[in-house]
């Protein structure tokens, strides 16, 4: 079931939250329960066959949580259950996501030809099975004092996050499950709420899906793709998925607020970053802090010297590649961005001993502009079907297959069509229309992503979402101040017509893109 569909918004929704609040009013436990069957069966609007397989995980990592709880701390029994916990967890994952990916690799590195079946990736597992690890880990480190199996249930299946995250704490979430108040309906929960959630519907189906056919038509077919050409449709990828992830976190975080539950922030207008450090505090934060408290500060963190952090930046990052698909090109992927994050603490150094400041305003747009640039080209990989098709787009970008414009399009541009000539810029007939239409969406795209606030700061008075990070200081500012939401008609004849433009839309949802890891 999706967000963004008529069954969930005028069936789903309004059944689940009427259900909710009248069953809270008598018996808190029953309305978790409620809440937590609801989630079962938005999830297995998928496919059914895969709940069993949800709740056996489910009921098995409380299993041994309640068994790391009653064990006496430093008792290597207690290790032992969560090794093997944390094995079965990974195994499963390993199974659903990696097996065809390690058997058909091992078939073209040894020469063998095995075979295994048709493995269906089932839904979210990756987000299920990395809460459920964080709590374990938790749970071993005297962390955990909540032993509720309702609670539990709804902390996994919770259906604003467990499609595709945020990636949750149990100290985020299980305290607000017991907290009373949670269970009353509060008109400023649903005013905050839907605000929230229109504005990431929005995104999503109003400039995420449009942009999508610009980018498919490159990465589906690259050939040889001109420069002009081959950045449009990486450009159009780019904030297409900022677009569809953006939105999908914003619609999370107000579907969750209705219901009373703050939903910890999951995503800071990542490319206003200036430096890659910047981007993954601000990309799918909830990940990045999975992978820097159980992956990065376990491997030893910034703690062994220079070049153990290096090493251990750069094992996270693929090992982050990985979790978001079974293929090389997601290797790649991690790879580049585990490099950019080494380069950037490595000029940071540097900068520091040499005392060389920021640049002022100017030097602050180029390092913007670089960071874009770099995580754009690792876009690439990201999204590519193949190394082949990958490597094609990026030729493109760099000019090896030259530059061409449709002609229509040039002869608008009057004297400036000659210098581009005179430049080696080629001119062909046909595709004029796909041109404009590509480069207004994504013109467009960036003017919103770059310049206007996010619906975090547009909402921040009324706190929407748990910030465990904090918003820049510097984005604070007079547009965000200017545009900041209030209960006003203004705001309600606004938010109306983005949801009534939405709707319009919705007569074929797609996925979000974040599905598929």
């Amino acid at each position: 079931m999706l967000f963004n569909s008529y069954v969930f918004l005028f069936a789903f929704l309004p059944v689940t939250l009427i259900g909710f609040f009248m069953l809270g009013r008598r018996h808190q436990t029953l309305a978790a329960a409620w809440l937590a069957a609801a989630s079962l069966v938005f999830y297995g609007w998928w496919d059914h066959r895969y709940i069993p397989l949800l709740l056996a995980s489910i009921c098995l990592n409380y299993l041994c949580s309640t068994r790391l709880l009653v064990a006496e701390p430093g008792r290597t029994g207690r290790k032992l259950w969560l090794g093997l916990a944390i094995a079965a967890n990974l195994a499963l994952l390993a199974y659903y996501k990696y097996a065809g990916f390690f058997v058909s690799s091992l078939n073209e590195l040894a020469g063998t030809s095995y075979v295994i079946g048709t493995i269906v990736l089932p839904i979210g597992i990756s987000f299920f099975t990395f809460t459920q690890i964080a709590f374990l880990v938790d749970t071993y480190q005297g962390k955990v004092r909540e032993s509720r199996f309702i609670h539990y249930l709804l902390f996994v299946t919770y259906f604003p996050h467990l499609i595709a995250g945020p990636v949750l704490h149990h100290k985020e979430m299980m305290p607000q499950f017991g907290d009373a108040r949670n269970y009353t309906p509060l008109a400023a929960n649903f005013s905050v709420g839907l605000t929230i959630f229109t504005i990431g519907l929005a995104k999503k189906v109003l400039i995420a899906d449009n942009l999508a056919p610009y980018a498919n038509a490159l990465f589906n077919a690259p050939g040889e793709p001109g420069m002009l050409l081959a950045w449009g449709g990486v450009l159009s990828f780019a904030f297409q998925l900022y677009f569809d992830f953006s939105g999908y976190s914003d619609m999370a975080i107000g579907l969750s607020r209705m219901f009373g539950i703050r939903l910890p922030l999951n995503f800071d207008s990542p490319y206003k970053a200036r430096n890659i450090v910047e981007f993954w505090r601000c990309w799918h934060m909830t990940l990045s802090r999975f992978l820097r408290d159980y992956l990065y500060i376990p491997l030893g963190g910034n703690r062994t010297g220079k070049a153990r952090r290096y090493f251990n930046l750069m094992a996270t990052m693929v090992l982050g590649g990985l979790w978001h698909g079974a293929g090389w090109t997601f290797v790649i992927w991690g790879f580049l961005h585990g490099a950019y994050l080494v380069a950037n603490h490595a000029w940071a150094a540097l900068a520091a001993r040499a005392g060389l400041g920021q640049g002022g305003a100017a030097g602050r747009v180029l390092a913007t502009a670089i960071t874009f640039v770099a995580v754009c080209v690792a876009w690439v990989f990201f999204r590519a079907a193949d190394l082949a098709t990958a490597l094609s787009i990026l030729k493109g970008m760099a000019g090896l297959f030259g530059a061409a414009m449709p002609e229509l399009v040039a002869d608008k541009l009057g004297p400036l069509k000659d210098v581009l000539a005179q430049l080696g810029m080629r001119f062909q007939a046909g595709g004029a229309t796909v041109f404009v239409e590509t480069w207004a969406w994504v013109l467009g795209a960036a003017f919103i992503a770059f310049s206007l606030p996010n619906a975090q700061e547009i909402t921040r008075r009324f706190a929407p979402a748990l910030d465990f990070g904090g918003l820049a200081p510097e984005r604070d500012g007079r547009l965000a101040r200017l545009l900041a939401w209030r209960a006003t008609r203004g705001w309600a004849l606004a938010l109306g017509l983005l949801a009534v433009l939405s709707a319009l839309s919705l007569n074929r949802p797609t996925d979000f893109l974040y599905f598929q890891f």
